[in-house]
Formats: structure tokens, sequence, C-alpha cells
């Protein structure tokens, strides 16, 4: 199944939560959150009782749409924090928060995910010095993470540093230069994201 192309604020309220994909609307007060806060369809309105199995599942597509990943990806990068040492909830919210495209959105380098994957895969993004684009890139303690000099988005990112929330404390912006570091790997307490990964090991776990 390809990647999801409709409105994007629907999948937001589907979720009940702002999944930060529609950044200059949400910043401009026109989020359809806030204005519509319930689900979308006919029957949004309506008191449902939700079963075990739909509240797991809704967890996992809460962090499947706010990080733009497709089923078959999630589910991959699930199998593989499964198979590290540690708690496999946090193994996956790590290597999530480590994606390039993230890192280039949570450096305040792109308003929204989708923006910032879009930077990536259009090579306007650097990592050390060498150009990347595939936005499933793991950064590591130490990278460099910069937009390309001269490249034609410099104006739009520029733009997005001045609406740019605070930076997570394992990462380091330098907005004047339009890049940033990666000062450590994201521990689960540096990690702001309205998703219980407890349900989605247990979603995957039945």
């Amino acid at each position: 199944m390809g990647r999801y192309t409709g409105p994007k604020e629907k999948l937001s309220r589907r979720e009940g939560v702002d999944l930060g994909l529609k950044g200059e609307r949400a910043l401009g007060g026109k989020s359809a959150m806030e204005r519509r806060p319930y689900p979308p369809g006919q029957h949004g309105r309506g008191r449902r009782r939700a079963s075990e199995y739909s509240v797991r599942m809704r967890a996992k597509q809460r962090a499947k749409s706010m990080y733009g990943l497709r089923e078959r990806q999630f589910a991959k990068l699930f199998d593989r924090a499964n198979r590290e040492e540690g708690m496999a909830g946090e193994n996956l919210m790590r290597h999530l928060e480590q994606r390039l495209d993230n890192v280039v959105y949570r450096l305040g380098l792109a308003t929204t995910r989708a923006q910032a994957r879009q930077f990536v895969v259009h090579q306007h993004i650097m990592v050390n010095g060498k150009r990347l684009d595939r936005p499933s890139y793991e950064v590591s303690a130490g990278d460099e993470v910069a937009v390309k000099t001269g490249t034609a988005i410099e104006p739009m990112a520029r733009q997005s540093t001045e609406t740019a929330g605070p930076t997570p404390a394992w990462l380091l912006a330098d907005h004047d230069g339009l890049k940033g570091t990666v000062n450590r790997l994201p521990d689960r307490s540096d990690i702001s994201a309205p998703i219980e990964e407890r349900l989605i090991v247990e979603h995957y776990s039945r």
C-alpha cells in the first residue's frame, strides 16, 4: 500500500491529537483539530466504545501517521527494535527519532516531517558534508545535519526556523547557519510525542 495522500488533518482528528502534519495551519490557529475536535465522518460525534484491539491498533496507527511511515516500514522497524537489547517500545521510539527526516524537523529546518522528507529526497540536506536522499537514514552521535548552501529551499528553511519550537536536548540547533548537531542519541524522556509505545508492543505481540 502506498503512502497516504489524503487530507492530513483528518489523520489528526481520527487520532484525537495534533500529529504535527500541518505546521503552518496550526501556528495560524486554523488547525482542524481546533475547529472540529472530533473524529471525521458522519458518526464522528457519537460515542463508541473502543475494543482492546482497537486501542492498540490506533496507538500503532498514530505513530505511523506522525512519522509518515508505511505499514511494512513500520513493522520492519518494530521487528528490528524487538530484537535489540532493552525495551522494544523505547528502542522503537529511538529509531523513529533518529530518522533523518525527523531530525531535520526537530531542528526546526522544516515545518513538518513531510516537508523535511521532501527536502531530503531532493538532496537539499547534507550529513557531515555529504548529500543524502534517504529519509530513513538514522543519524549517529556527532553527526552534523545542514541545509545545502545555495539550495532553493534556503528561504523556506529559514522561515521555518523563525517559528520553530524548542529543540530537543539531544540536538543542538544553529538556525543562523541552517544546521544542527546530534549531541547524543535520544532517551525516551527526550521525545515529546503523544505515543504510547507499550500499546504498540502489545499490538504486535498479540
